[in-house]
This record gives structure tokens, C-alpha cells and sequence, in this order.
């Protein structure tokens, strides 16, 4: 399905002005989901460049909303901050994306599957019943840094994320919210469709979340894509949506919806 993007301003949310970048379907159907989504970028990217993984999800007939969470800052807790406020912009008045039919979703990938996560644990605590799921793609979740996967991951890429992590962390608070790979209480999250790859650095924290969401009673859709397929090109390399992956996320979001419409 063609996709159109739009640059937009979300001007009522409490942080400021947030400007949004949406990628809408454009045959989208009434009640189309809404994803509010998160870009990459190890803490610190700001802007609105092009969000491939956004745009193949807008494809299904989605509408992506993709926001400069960092914004008014890049430490925590200001993009969590940024995230849940438009979070809940969204779960009250869609802002004029989609309706009140439309399914609400929070993701992202690498850092920005870390905000998704931290605003679902805070949307679990504070509007339980707004959230309809999580798309964690690859999240960047454990600040420790130490699982047997991440250390596959080349030099330039670990240091990458080791000094993202101690920017993000640099007000000095290791909050759940910040890192959710530590939080204890996991029961009553949203569920979730997490996504990973056999040649990806994040696989071990990856799985391992999913792993604990499970445990927790938390309903979730999870998938390896197999190596080969371009998958750690998402937060390392230049995409042109041609990838492997490219023909494997729609089916795997389109899944995850039916899944939670039924329920």
C-alpha cells in the first residue's frame, strides 16, 4: 500500500511543542491503528529523518506517528517524559489520528524500543485501559550491557551504546522506567510483539524481556527473523526497503493486531 508522510506539531502536550513526522496508510480503513513510534539513534538522535521501519509499518495500513522525542532533552527523564505525554494526547483525543475505534500502540526500535517500553510500564501505572500494545523491535533495554549477543557486536557499535547509556543515565537514575530490562514488576503490560534477529547484537536482551513479559502473564508475539536478512541495519546501516525483513515486519504487525482485536 503507497504511504504518505506528513510533518506535523503536536502543540498541547506538556513538555512544549513536539514536532511529529506520521506515516499514514493511504488507503487506511476506519479504526486503522494508531502507532505512536520511536526512533533509534543510541539516546541521543534528534530530528525528523526518515524512519524506514515506520514507513513498512505505515504500509499495512497503519498510521505511524513517529515524534522528536528528544526533543527537550536527552537525558532521562525527558524523552520518557515527551513520550508518555504524547501517549496520552493520543489515548484521550487522537490528535486527529485515527478514531476511537483505532487501536492505540506504542513501539520502536533499539532506544526507541527502550522508550516504548518505559512508557507502557508508566501507561500500565497510569492509564491501564488506553494501551492496546507494545511493538518492541530490538530493544535497547539493559544498561549492563553483558549478554552473550551484545558481544558480537563490533567495536564502534558497543561504544556506540555504552556512551548512549551513560548519556541517557547521566542524571544519575537507573529507574524501571529507564531500563526496563530491571524493573521487577512486569504483570498487567499491554501486550507485545517483540522482534529480533539470529545476527542481532540485541538478540539475548531481546528474548530475554519477551522471556519475562511471558512469566508475567503478559501475552506475547515473538519472532527471529534468520540471519541474512538485513535486520541490524536498523540502527547501523543505511536501509533502502529492500531488506529481507522489509516483506517479514507487515506480516508479523498485521498478526499482532488480529491477535489483540480478538482479545
Amino acid at each position: 500500500m503507497p504511504v504518505e508522510i506528513k510533518d506535523m506539531t503536536f502543540d498541547t502536550v506538556a513538555p512544549g511543542p513536539v514536532p511529529v513526522r506520521v506515516y499514514q496508510g493511504a488507503e487506511c480503513a476506519r479504526g486503522a491503528p494508531v502507532l505512536l513510534y520511536f526512533h533509534g539513534g543510541a539516546f541521543r538522535e534528534t530530528g525528523l529523518s526518515h524512519c524506514p521501519l515506520a514507513e513498512c509499518i505505515a504500509g499495512t495500513g497503519a498510521i505511524v506517528a513517529v515524534p522528536d522525542y528528544n526533543a527537550a532533552g536527552s537525558v532521562f527523564p525527558a524523552p520518557l517524559e515527551v513520550g508518555f505525554s504524547i501517549f496520552s494526547h493520543l489515548a484521550k483525543k487522537r490528535a486527529g489520528l485515527g478514531d476511537r475505534k483505532s487501536p492505540l500502540l506504542v513501539g520502536g526500535e533499539e532506544t526507541g524500543g527502550n522508550i516504548a517500553a518505559g512508557v507502557a510500564l508508566k501507561a500500565r501505572d497510569h492509564f491501564a485501559d488506553e494501551l492496546d500494545g507494545q511493538v518492541l523491535l530490538s530493544p535497547l533495554l539493559d544498561p549492563f550491557m553483558a549478554t552473550q549477543s551484545f558481544g558480537r557486536a563490533d567495536s564502534g557499535m558497543r561504544e556506540r551504546w555504552s556512551d548512549g547509556w551513560s548519556h541517557y543515565l547521566s542524571a544519575g537514575v537507573c529507574h524501571p522506567y529507564a531500563a526496563p530490562s530491571l524493573c521487577s514488576r512486569l504483570a498487567g503490560l499491554a501486550p507485545a510483539l517483540v522482534l529480533s534477529s539470529a545476527d542481532d547484537p540485541l538478540l539475548d536482551e531481546t528474548l530475554g524481556y519477551a522471556a519475562r513479559l511471558t512469566q508475567a502473564g503478559v501475552t506475547v508475539r515473538q519472532h527471529v527473523l534468520p540471519a541474512g536478512t538485513g535486520w541490524p541495519g536498523i540502527y547501523g546501516g543505511t536501509l533502502n526497503g529492500a531488506e529481507p525483513w522489509a516483506d517479514i515486519l507487515p506480516d508479523q504487525f498485521c498478526g499482532f493486531i488480529q491477535n489483540i482485536s480478538v482479545h
